[in-house]
């Protein structure tokens, strides 16, 4: 059975499945003609925990708004521009949905049927995805019943906290790569089933051992920021699992998505992010923040002042306000090496509407790209010079009707891209951030050389280039972006930084551009370890210490303590730039997602109630920051 067919066949159970009620669902094995779980070959069901994946895409609708990859106007401007949440509602518990049910009890009968088979590395690449789901799981919500998850009989189940959940994420991941190095019972029965449900890695033991270390990797990189990252032991751990995890692009986990367009039996075949599941077009836009990062135009913001309103020389009538001496990405410079490639494929634009000049250098290089604003589209440094200046949608387009204008889509944001679940490029930064934070410069700047030279390979791989007569596509050739890209790579923002030129702030900022927008998450993890650049005194900030009821302080770009350059919180003290958050707050930033509505607040409340240092039924609960943001321990209570 091929591939496609396998993926076909899940799509339609993950699609049905959804579509039925709970109590429907777990009556299906009760049917006289439904198999029972203890009768079902377990690699059967590995495709569809693995296509379960697709469910993060869901949530990033909310995260990518907080950490300024785009604004919104749709129901994710909740969580990206208010730092609340909808009453009574799942949006935003996907993932929850997902870890606990979608793969839920279907991922532990392939971990546990496995290990009773002795298929032992099918029970290690079970354990691999388990890892990375509460991994991914913890660091959206915080704490979570974890011991008690699947314990029969149960109708309320006590919360575990951060650190327990931590530790058991590497853990699994230990067992996970043990397991994986373990020949199994009968390794035919792996290489003619596995391989073909497995689509993901396609039954490549190798890669699935790489995944699993890159899972502690990304699980101690947001320890960091602990006091005794150092101390304790997780900067070495990390160094050496990063040296084991994924090494080039081709190590890249991706999930297989079919594609079709309108022409399949569910929109489930195509991509989150493409023009068929309409929920990227009209309603998300890139934002002000990443957009001006890609294209060297970051304003100033420092010195005690917000924004300087007068042109420069060097800006003209194209923007309203000072650009930045410094830059950590890229400048307005075409001189050689200075040119980032990565802004034609990641960003849109409206310029080139025919696709007639994506192998012109020139052209290219001169293109116009224009962010908005948290909520509104409107580019908040659009100059007297430029006609247009809203921002387009990730489709190149103002408004999308359907294929008709935007074809299968572009780049990661097409109706068969895969889903990204993690990238060797990821990996290189997280060590470049741990070899910086014992000291080690040599040994960073190496790190983040190669992980930018790794997402301009993942940047390249997915490029598909639009044309005269075509519908949809890149605005840039693969043959132009590699040139550029070498030229980059050689040129003063890469190659040309020296061990006394590196910051803290070029390898997060880096790091900031090659996850978006699918790594948001993850993204937010680091901006919570910088506290949102919140500038206040002592471990962490209060209300009082940081914020007001109506205000966050953000600090300006002269601290050397700030890592974001450029960076301004949605509620600073920015004129006209950003959002009042909700009441509900008494102007504190969200530092988690609510747990799922419709499992935690109807079935759960009595221990959701005990959680410290704010109870999971106070409306200020998803302002309480992670355990680990804290130096140290959390505190038992917060002046909030």
């Amino acid at each position: 059975m091929n591939m496609k067919k396998i993926l076909s066949i899940v799509m339609i159970i993950v699609v049905a499945i959804l579509s039925y009620s709970c109590d429907k669902y777990l009556d299906v094995n009760k049917h006289k003609d439904a198999p029972d779980e203890n009768t079902v070959s377990p690699y059967l069901y590995l495709a569809g925990v693995e296509g379960a994946f697709q469910e993060y895409y869901y949530d990033l609708r909310s995260i990518m708004p907080v950490v300024q990859y785009m604004g919104t106007n749709g129901s994710g401007s909740t969580l990206g521009t208010s730092h609340t949440y909808i009453a009574g509602s799942d949006y935003s518990g996907q993932v929850w949905r997902m870890t606990y049910w979608t793969q839920g009890k279907n991922l532990e009968n392939i971990i546990t049927k496995a290990k009773e088979l002795e298929q032992w590395k099918l029970a290690g690449i079970g354990l691999a995805i388990k890892a990375n789901s509460w991994d991914i799981l913890t660091k959206e919500y915080g704490e979570a019943p974890m011991k008690q998850a699947y314990e029969p009989g149960r109708l309320n189940f006590e919360y575990d906290y951060q650190p327990e959940i931590f530790q058991q994420v590497r853990d699994w991941a230990y067992e996970a790569i043990q397991l994986l190095e373990t020949p199994d019972n009968n390794e035919v029965v792996y290489r003619t089933t596995v391989d073909e449900y497995d689509v993901i890695y396609g039954g490549d033991v190798e890669k699935w051992k790489k995944f699993a270390y890159g899972v502690i990797v990304r699980n101690l990189s947001a320890l960091s920021r602990k006091s005794d990252f150092i101390s304790g032991g997780y900067a070495d751990e990390l160094i050496q699992a990063a040296q084991k995890a994924l090494a080039t692009s081709d190590d890249d986990a991706t999930v297989y998505v079919p594609g079709g367009g309108k022409d399949v039996p569910s929109s489930g075949y195509n991509n989150f992010f493409g023009v068929n599941r309409d929920y990227l077009t009209n309603s998300y836009w890139q934002h002000d923040y990443i957009t001006t990062l890609m294209t060297g135009t970051v304003v100033e913001y420092a010195n005690g002042q917000t924004e300087r309103t007068e042109n420069s020389a060097e800006t003209g009538k194209k923007y309203r306000y000072k650009i930045a001496d410094k830059q950590y990405i890229t400048d307005t410079s075409k001189s050689l090496g200075h040119y980032d490639p990565r802004a034609a494929v990641k960003l849109a634009t409206t310029d080139d509407s025919k696709y007639e000049y994506i192998d012109d250098r020139d052209s290219v290089m001169s293109r116009y790209y224009i962010g908005g604003r948290f909520s509104g589209r409107t580019g908040f440094n659009t100059g007297s010079d430029i006609k247009n200046t809203s921002a387009p949608n990730v489709f190149h387009l103002l408004e999308v009707v359907n294929e008709n204008n935007a074809g299968s889509g572009r780049w990661i944001f097409r109706d068969e891209a895969p889903y990204i679940l993690m990238t060797a490029s990821e990996i290189q930064f997280c060590l470049a951030e741990a070899y910086w934070m014992k000291g080690d410069k040599t040994n960073a700047l190496e790190a983040f050389k190669k992980a930018i030279s790794l997402d301009m390979d993942f940047t390249e791989k997915y490029i598909f280039p639009g044309g005269p007569g075509k519908i949809g596509g890149d605005k840039i050739s693969k043959t132009l972006f590699r040139k550029l890209a070498n030229e980059y790579l050689a040129g003063p923002y890469v190659g040309g930084l020296t061990t006394s030129d590196l910051t803290l702030s070029h390898i997060m900022m880096q790091k900031y551009v090659a996850l978006y927008p699918w790594g948001a998450l993850e993204t937010w993890v680091d901006q919570r370890k910088f506290w949102y650049e919140i500038d206040f005194t002592g471990d962490y900030p209060e209300n009082g210490n940081g914020w007001s009821n109506t205000r966050v302080k953000t600090k300006f770009d002269d601290n050397p303590t700030k890592v974001y350059k450029g960076y301004y919180f949605v509620s600073s003290e920015v004129d006209t730039r950003g959002n009042s958050l909700h009441t509900r707050n008494n102007g504190a930033p969200a530092f988690r997602i609510r747990p799922r509505y419709n499992s935690e607040y109807m079935w759960n409340r009595n221990t959701l109630d005990l959680l410290k240092p704010i109870s999971g039924l106070d409306d200020k609960y998803n302002c309480s920051p992670m355990w680990f943001q804290y130096p140290g321990d959390m505190p038992q209570s917060l002046n909030y």
